[in-house]
């Protein structure tokens, strides 16, 4: 061993770097994406990944950008290079309030680097240690990633086909100094079970909320992907100052650009806006140019339907497949109307994540669904995602799946 190897064991020599560090306490509740570590595996070009939740990249409109680049460039080349406002391009703020289905002021938007920092600049702005925090049962990983590191106590309400049932909240909420800070769903499609909140369950939780006060944080970004019937009306659009809206264009248009959106009541708009302001400055202007440049004139109305034709085509070949190679398996798994993904439950006695390995063995790859959960997982759920596979890789994945649940139940 060389000398200077040796001094480094030393833990009084300030020459050690392991000595020049101290973390702060939150980073202990910071923990890796289960999906990125998953999606790791998937490099290997042998595997057919039904893990990621990434959009199809036969969506993209690549032609409708490389024109609107040139355009940018030749007529707004410097403001789109310079820096600017940290609430957003006004276009592209005025665009996406008309596209909602609610009357939104383009004035209650600020502009996000993607709906992952609207998650994060809600978490700072309304989450002390220890502030009681409500989620679905499960619910999206990402939203937890954002949350957690504010060190709040998070409370999982019991959920079923319809959403978060009523009673729950009123169990769970909190009184006083202990009262829940805010409750995080996602209506439409949830990720990761894919379900959607009904009419009726969007009414009655909206009033309960109301009625005790408690802020909702509306996340939508598979709202738009809907197969057959668009879903009920937003929560906000029944209680739009008791609600904030997290939306994004990277579902819709390309997640590349890292485009999102809060669409804020007026009590919380400016500290989300200085939030903002002290995260990033403001999400790149040349960007935002080239997206309102695209969505002008309608462009989502005339390519989202591509979309949704695409996904329903997708899921049904899942279903289709699921149906074909499960038989006799006891797995179980819901029909969602929309979005990107379904939720499968293995037979009694299965754990996801140990199923995992055998998947991967067998060249498929998916998300145990224990990831999703902020209180007692659940471990014989997964998440299978359908819109980046081929129907017939489809068709492969999902049968060296279930011949992988069925070398679990012969191993015992």
């Amino acid at each position: 061993m060389k000398p200077d190897a040796l001094a480094r064991t030393d833990p009084s020599d300030p020459s050690d770097p392991s000595d020049h560090w101290t973390l702060a306490r939150r980073t202990a509740r910071m923990t890796p994406s289960v999906i990125r570590d998953i999606l790791k595996l998937t490099e290997n070009p042998e595997i057919i990944s039904l893990a990621g939740g990434l959009p199809s990249p036969r969506t993209f409109p690549v032609s409708a950008f490389a024109a609107a680049s040139a355009t940018v460039l030749a007529h707004d080349g410097p403001a789109a290079l310079q820096y600017a406002a940290s609430e957003g391009f006004a276009p592209l703020r005025q665009t996406i309030a008309d596209f909602l289905p609610w009357d939104v002021d383009p004035d209650q938007l600020i502009i996000t680097t993607g709906s992952q920092q609207a998650l994060d600049l809600i978490a700072k702005v309304l989450i002390d240690p220890g502030s009681r925090v409500l989620v679905e049962t499960p619910t999206y990983l990402g939203a937890l990633q954002a949350f957690t590191p504010m060190e709040p106590s998070v409370l999982a309400l019991a959920s079923d086909d319809e959403g978060v049932r009523i009673d729950e909240l009123a169990a769970k909420m909190g009184t006083g100094a202990d009262k829940a800070r805010l409750l995080y769903v996602l209506p439409n499609f949830q990720n990761p079970t894919g379900r959607t909140m009904s009419e009726a369950r969007r009414a009655a939780l909206v009033q309960a909320a109301a009625e005790r006060r408690l802020p909702l944080v509306e996340d939508n970004p598979y709202g738009d992907l809907w197969f057959d019937t668009p879903p009920p009306a937003p929560l906000s659009a029944r209680n739009p100052e008791g609600c904030a809206y997290v939306g994004s264009l990277s579902k819709v248009l390309a997640p590349g650009l890292r485009l999102g959106y809060i669409v804020a009541p007026k009590a919380i708009y400016p500290k989300l806006l200085q939030a903002k302001q002290a995260a990033d400055l403001h999400t790149p202007g040349y960007n935002q140019r080239l997206a309102a440049e695209v969505l002008k004139n309608g462009f989502l109305e005339r390519h989202v339907p591509a979309i949704r034709a695409l996904y329903k085509q997708q899921c049904y070949a899942m279903l289709d497949a699921l149906d074909k190679e499960m038989q006799g398996l006891d797995v179980q798994w819901n029909r969602p109307g929309g979005g990107m993904f379904l939720w499968l439950r293995l037979p009694e006695g299965m754990d996801a994540t140990d199923l995992l390995p055998r998947a991967v063995a067998r060249n498929v790859a998916f998300v145990p669904g224990a990831a999703f959960h902020a209180g007692n997982a659940d471990p014989r759920t997964l998440r299978l995602s359908f819109v980046t596979a081929t129907q017939e890789q489809i068709a492969t994945g999902i049968a060296a799946l279930a011949a992988a649940i069925r070398d679990c139940q012969a191993a015992g």
